[in-house]
């Protein structure tokens, strides 16, 4: 909980990490170190694979970007665009889902455009993500990948202006991501796992280990008992109600 001490990884007993079934992460600053995706993490994922563990990344990341991910990563899937979209290979095929129809994701992206223009007339210094126009669901405001980093209370000011219009919005460790419609990244894992596994996640929840390192991981880590923060993550504990175990 806020304000006990984290437990290091090294303290997850035996037992437990031999009944895991598989691994979800984050990506940006949990996978990868300074931008890139450090050779180091690509072939722990290979690794892993090979151990027979599934391998999710759930992330903030667009659609466009979970495509090729999906596709070329040794992984079992991706749930992109917190939680808002999730693609699979089947062994034939890239299977695409979206939480919201076609006909909601194309008028929220409308109320979106709208206020992308709000928010980047109020808040100095902020800008569009530069992986804006691969995005199917949310609006991402960048205020660190590439623009210089913002101040605590220009991030907090971006936040109010997603919350005043009726949006949902998260903060990772580079954007702050908005969207019109209620889902995060636990919701769009379940759907995920129920729709590539046909089982239930709040039924086996005991069997995974997630890992995140930012405020919009929150939903992850207040679920899953077996949750890490990498450590990057104390920047963000002051966002945080549910800390990783």
């Amino acid at each position: 909980m806020p304000g006990a001490p984290l437990s290091p990884i090294e303290t997850l007993p035996s037992q437990v990490c031999q009944s895991i079934l598989g691994v979800f992460c984050d990506i940006d600053d949990t996978l990868t170190w300074e931008g890139r995706l450090v050779p180091e993490a690509f072939l722990a994922l290979q690794s892993a694979k090979e151990a027979g563990l599934r391998v999710v990344p759930i992330t903030g990341r667009p659609g466009g970007w979970v495509d090729h991910l999906a596709r070329q990563w040794p992984v079992d899937g991706v749930v992109g665009e917190n939680g808002g979209l999730w693609f699979y290979h089947n062994g034939q095929k890239l299977i695409r889902s979206y939480l919201q129809s076609s006909e909601d994701r194309i008028a929220n992206r409308q109320r979106l455009d709208a206020l992308a223009r709000i928010i980047l007339e109020q808040v100095a210094g902020c800008a569009l993500a530069s992986d804006q126009p691969y995005r199917d669901l949310d609006l991402a405001i960048d205020f660190c990948e590439d623009v210089p980093r913002l101040p605590d209370g220009a991030i907090d000011r971006i936040v109010a202006l997603f919350r005043e219009a009726g949006a949902t919005c998260k903060v990772s460790s580079i954007h702050v991501n908005g969207w019109f419609g209620q889902f995060d990244k636990l919701e769009g894992c379940r759907r995920f796992v129920s729709e590539r596994w046909g089982e239930s996640l709040d039924g086996t929840l005991d069997r995974y280990v997630y890992f995140g390192d930012s405020a919009n991981d929150e939903p992850m880590f207040a679920a899953f008992p077996h949750s890490v923060g990498v450590a990057n993550v104390r920047h963000f504990l002051p966002r945080l109600n549910a800390w990783p175990q």
